[in-house]
């Protein structure tokens, strides 16, 4: 199948707000209206619903929930985050793939999304459930000209942008949870895993591994106690959610993002991750591999470390799960 031309197909489709003709297609498009057949009957394959009238021609009715490549260049902004995209149907981890593919050479911003994961990756080695069709399980690779020491601003960065993102496509108010999670309502929507390759003091690439709970059914069948703590955004919203358009907005605002640091540094990026950050000034307890700590979350360093203030002074924690006290 020509990938490109079944793009170029539904991005007209996209944009139109009347019927197309087959010669009007076959014209801007540069081919036979064969060929423009053979796309639209392609395109039905999958799910997109046409109307097609005499003289008329045709028009898009519906689009499928899918999350290949074509459906989401047809929202993306963006001009190098998402715009190469490896799209899987199931695969264990987007992670691996990316890995794998940046090794090869794969461009910035490149994008591995699968319907399904069968070993999806979290922090400190914990599985993210990722079922078919329900949610967004994709991977992003970056290749930052930042010293090594900077990198955990990418993941603080990439929370700040999934967490605009949400918003803009639902309205919900998203919250962060140090340092990675995404909330809604005190219960966990998203979580980011970020993964660094480095010698010395190089940085090779970064894959960030996004999933998104979009449908109900990627959080119904959690062991419990997990389903307890975990929401979707269909729950919330109780409407209907295209996952294409909201990885298209999370292309957006990562690139924006990146334009931003690489501009004026972490500093903004600091000021926005602690405006959606719900944790700041409560106490919390963190669990770090030199033991459990208590105090109040006051913010972040310049490093991007949680600044947690005790009775025994200040201290900053680079890496540690955290809850709210009780």
């Amino acid at each position: 199948m020509d990938r490109t031309l079944r793009e170029a197909v539904l991005q007209l489709f996209t944009n139109a707000d009347s019927y197309l003709s087959g010669e009007e297609i076959s014209r801007t498009l540069g081919c036979t209206r064969t060929a423009v057949w053979k796309q639209i009957h392609e395109l039905r394959s999958i799910g997109y619903v046409f109307d097609a009238k005499p003289r008329k021609g045709y028009r898009l009715r519906e689009r499928p929930d899918v999350v290949i490549p074509e459906e989401i260049h047809c929202f993306n902004g963006a001009k190098q985050i998402g715009k190469t995209i490896r799209y899987v149907k199931s695969t264990a981890s987007t992670q691996h793939l990316a890995h794998e593919w940046a090794r090869q050479g794969a461009n910035h911003g490149s994008l591995v999304i699968a319907d399904e994961q069968t070993g999806g990756k979290g922090r400190m080695g914990r599985t993210w459930h990722s079922p078919p069709g329900s949610g967004i399980w994709m991977s992003f690779i970056l290749k930052p000209n930042i010293p090594l020491i900077a990198t955990p601003h990418l993941t603080l960065l990439f929370s700040v942008a999934v967490t605009r993102a949400l918003h803009t496509e639902t309205g919900i108010d998203v919250s962060i949870k140090w340092p990675n999670d995404l909330f809604i309502a005190g219960r966990k929507v998203c979580g980011i895993l970020t993964e660094v390759r480095a010698e010395a003091d190089r940085v090779h690439y970064c894959v960030a591994g996004i999933g998104i709970n979009v449908h109900p059914a990627s959080v119904k069948h959690l062991p419990q106690p997990v389903r307890e703590t975990a929401v979707s955004l269909g729950e919330v919203t109780k409407k209907p959610l295209r996952r294409a358009q909201i990885v298209a907005s999370c292309c957006t605002e990562i690139e924006n993002l990146m334009s931003l640091y690489e501009e004026k540094g972490f500093s903004p990026i600091r000021t926005l991750w602690e405006s959606y950050a719900f944790m700041l000034g409560k106490q919390v307890t963190v669990r770090t591999s030199d033991g459990t700590k208590s105090g109040e979350a006051i913010g972040l360093d310049q490093s991007g470390a949680l600044v947690l203030k005790t009775p025994s002074g200040t201290e900053r924690i680079y890496s540690a799960d955290m809850d709210l006290s009780r």
